[in-house]
């Protein structure tokens, strides 16, 4: 899903570099400073063009390489490095390289990002006593964020971003009476939020997402200055927060938020993007959400809402996207956001809507889950008179039941016992799979922390399933329920007593073993669950009845009905395309599908034979694998796993899976992102070598035919950075050389940048202020060869 662009500060500090006049000249010392800079930066490629000659303050600025000077001082620094920058090497030193930058103490604005810094920063950057703008985003700091900042009066913009910074958000922070960006995304800082945010009134953004926060959020509502508060993929909660009313961004998605939301919001006049999926919000559906003046994404995914929607309901004409998808709504979806449906996305499935156009429950499941979380559904009161007699004669038929329900199971048993000798040489016993880390495989497991949000899912709890139960969902394994068969055995679709949908593996196995010997393999299985894989939900097994060996095994799937990746890029959907914002959405899906796997569980799952037909899309267009590298089924079929692709010889997959698993799975990466970036089939390996000559032709070609291998719709709607950057990790990942391949880190933190400034130049047309803050840059990848 698409994430809400908010202003590119980058850009805009590289506008304020433009319109500051220049000095001619510039001391001694700094120019050493500048030079030793460079030597300790480890002579990277940005700085290439530094020497003893070089007139710092009258070099070009580009938005990789900045130097202003003011008075025969430095007053701003902007370096940013390449993207996916190693770490600096063993010898550096995180404190020399503070030492050093403190020697210019006329420093307002300085930016250093991707360079490889590494190691706790040091309080020394205090000493930059005039700074203003602070940028050291995607780097590999570390430990606590030092006390000593607090110091730093004048700092209006403080961005950490994209490090590994651990410990609490500090509580001094408070004191920074003037900050008004405040972003340290993407870290691994824990604990709860302190009070002290709520004292910040100068705040204009607030950018948490992506640590280990939790807890309650603190009184926010002081903020008067608040535009953008981002605390996705988090554990914040139970109560909604209390905010100003300015807001024109708040993203709350994937935390453990299970109120209803205030009245209060209903005043927020300005928000245009809302995304408060994936938590375990319930009450009424506030139907004021989809009118809010201002509103143009409204995601309310995943989450306990119930209500009664009217066709007559009120819209904002502006919504360009609205997600109902899986919660417990009931009656009609509103006509407005039925008109005008070419220029709006509208997701409503897995509800108990009365339409047919996307997959919805029967409304006794939504009354059923509503009372199972305590939402009680609306009735007419009764006199109590007529409670007391309805409560009499539940007692007394829980009474009768229970006794006909004793009689019934020992007929029951009876009559199996006289029937043994006459059943078919099979039976049904089920083991369960522990729920904890009980057996020796898990013992020293370790877990990202994707896999401690396993309730963000939204996916039942693993169990064991009966024959009873599966045969029931598949009409008896009919014809009708056949999805298809490979080599780990059959596949049908089934619907379970609650009326959700699954899919069911079926393994006939070759050998004969006890369910003990399985249990490690189902262990395994039960913990591989991810939003970026299809994941497992229980398992069934069928014994003979002579030695209690297992006969078949019953592996059962969630459901993903929304097609692949390869039909979406190349049929659409209702007409309509992947844009290249979703591809990219899609992609980084699949790299962290593929994280999980290789670092999310010991022992990792690698050489998965990834292709392009196995990545899913659900309702949100969200990816997920759903073929991966089972050990159960690669010891039913007698041999190794050796991930072999469509897309790659086999002699070449076998030796690469003994010795680079992780680097097989990067290669098939770069194979599905070839096709997503051509927008067409790939069907053998020599294809995929030619298109990497052409596409690595492309870059920097000034022919059309050139660029022709790109498919037009990423052609006409994407920036060309944001593409550039997909292309040159496509082509790393295609590498001949494994060792030479990006690791899956690699691959995502380029992805993410890939959607960053996609995201950045479809939000950034404008400033905070409403002021144009680029004509330089070209919209999209064919203006920028024009």
């Amino acid at each position: 899903m698409a994430n809400a662009a908010y202003p590119s500060y980058h850009l805009v500090v590289f506008i304020v570099f433009l319109l500051i006049p220049l000095s001619n000249q510039l001391q001694s010392s700094h120019v050493q400073t500048l030079l030793r800079i460079q030597k300790l930066l480890n002579f990277p490629e940005v700085l290439s063009s530094w020497n003893d000659n070089t007139d710092f303050c009258n070099t070009d600025p580009s938005s990789n390489l900045t130097v202003v000077c003011y008075e025969k001082s430095i007053t701003q620094l902007h370096i940013i490095g390449s993207r996916g920058t190693p770490s600096l090497p063993r010898n550096f030193s995180i404190d020399s390289f503070i030492t050093t930058l403190v020697r210019l103490p006329s420093l307002k604005v300085l930016s250093l990002v991707s360079l490889g810094l590494w190691g706790p920063l040091s309080g020394k950057i205090s000493r930059l006593s005039s700074l203003e703008i602070l940028n050291i985003s995607s780097n590999f700091f570390s430990g606590k964020i030092p006390q000593e900042i607090s110091s730093m009066g004048k700092l209006q913009t403080l961005i950490l971003d994209d490090n590994m910074f651990s410990n609490h958000v500090p509580d001094w922070l408070g004191e920074l009476s003037v900050l008004s960006v405040l972003s340290l995304k993407n870290n691994s800082l824990s604990g709860p939020l302190p009070k002290s945010l709520g004292t910040m009134e100068n705040l204009r953004v607030l950018a948490l997402s992506m640590n280990r926060l939790s807890g309650p959020v603190p009184d926010l509502s002081s903020l008067i200055n608040l535009q953008v508060l981002d605390l996705e993929d988090n554990y914040l909660g139970p109560q909604f927060p209390s905010l100003g009313s300015k807001l024109v961004t708040l993203l709350l998605r994937t935390n453990r938020f299970s109120s209803g939301i205030p009245s209060e919001v209903s005043s927020f006049y300005e928000l245009q993007w809302l995304d408060i999926s994936f938590n375990r919000f319930m009450g009424p559906f506030p139907p004021w959400l989809l009118s809010l003046p201002s509103i143009t994404y409204l995601n309310v995914a995943e989450n306990k809402f119930t209500g009664l929607l009217s066709i007559n309901m009120s819209c904002n004409a502006q919504l360009t996207f609205v997600d109902l998808s899986s919660n417990l709504l009931s009656g009609s979806l509103p006509n407005c956001l039925l008109m005008d449906s070419k220029n709006r996305v509208v997701l409503y499935a897995m509800n108990c809507l009365a339409t047919g156009n996307q997959n919805q429950h029967p409304y006794s499941f939504c009354r059923n889950e509503a009372l199972a979380v305590g939402i009680l559904p609306r009735k007419q009161k009764k006199p109590r008179r007529a409670a007391k007699a309805i409560l009499a004669l539940g007692v007394v038929g829980g009474v009768l039941g229970g006794a006909l329900l004793i009689a019934l199971l020992f007929l029951a048993y009876r009559r199996v016992k006289a029937k043994v000798t006459k059943m078919p040489p099979t039976k049904l016993m089920t083991v369960n799979a522990s729920p904890g880390y009980t057996s020796k495989l898990f013992s020293d497991a370790r877990y990202i922390s994707q896999t401690m949000k396993l309730g963000a899912l939204g996916l039942p709890a693993y169990r064991t399933f009966s024959l009873e139960e599966l045969e029931e969902a598949t009409d008896n394994f009919d014809s009708s329920t056949f999805m298809g068969e490979g080599s780990h055995g059959q596949i049908y679709r089934g619907k379970l007593s609650d009326s959700s949908i699954v899919a069911i593996r079926c393994l006939k196995l070759k050998r004969r073993y006890s369910t003990q010997h399985f249990m490690h393999h189902i262990e395994l299985i039960s913990k591989l669950r991810h939003r970026h894989l299809v994941s497992s939900l229980g398992h069934c097994f069928e014994c003979y009845l002579d030695d209690s060996s297992v006969s078949r095994i019953f592996l059962v799937f969630e459901y993903v009905a929304n097609g692949t990746l390869r039909s979406r890029l190349s049929e659409g959907f209702a007409g309509q395309r992947l844009t290249w914002t979703q591809r990219i959405g899609a992609a980084i899906g699949i790299a962290k599908g593929i994280q999980f796997l290789h670092t999310g569980i010991v022992p990792g799952v690698f050489a998965n034979n990834l292709r392009i037909t196995d990545v899913l899309l659900d309702q949100n267009l969200v990816a997920k694998i759903s073929s991966y590298n089972l050990p159960l089924l690669a010891e039913n079929m007698g041999k190794e796993p050796t991930g072999v692709s469509p897309s790659r010889s086999k002699e070449l997959s076998v030796a690469e899976s003994s010795k680079h698993g992780d680097k097989v799975d990067i290669y098939d990466f770069g194979v599905i992102l070839l096709e997503i970036i051509v927008g067409r089939a790939i069907m053998s390996q020599e294809e995929v070598d030619v298109l990497k000559d052409q596409l690595n032709a492309s870059i920097m070609a000034d022919d059309v035919d050139q660029r022709s291998i790109i498919d037009l719709e990423v052609r006409k709607a994407c920036l060309y950075e944001s593409l550039k950057t997909v292309i040159e990790i496509c082509i790393r990942c295609l590498s001949k050389e494994p060792t030479e391949r990006p690791s899956v880190e690699d691959v995502l933190w380029n992805m993410q940048f890939a959607a960053q400034v996609q995201d950045s130049w479809k939000g950034d047309s404008q400033s905070s202020d409403g002021s144009p803050v680029s004509s330089s840059q070209p919209p999209a990848w064919e203006l920028a060869f024009q």
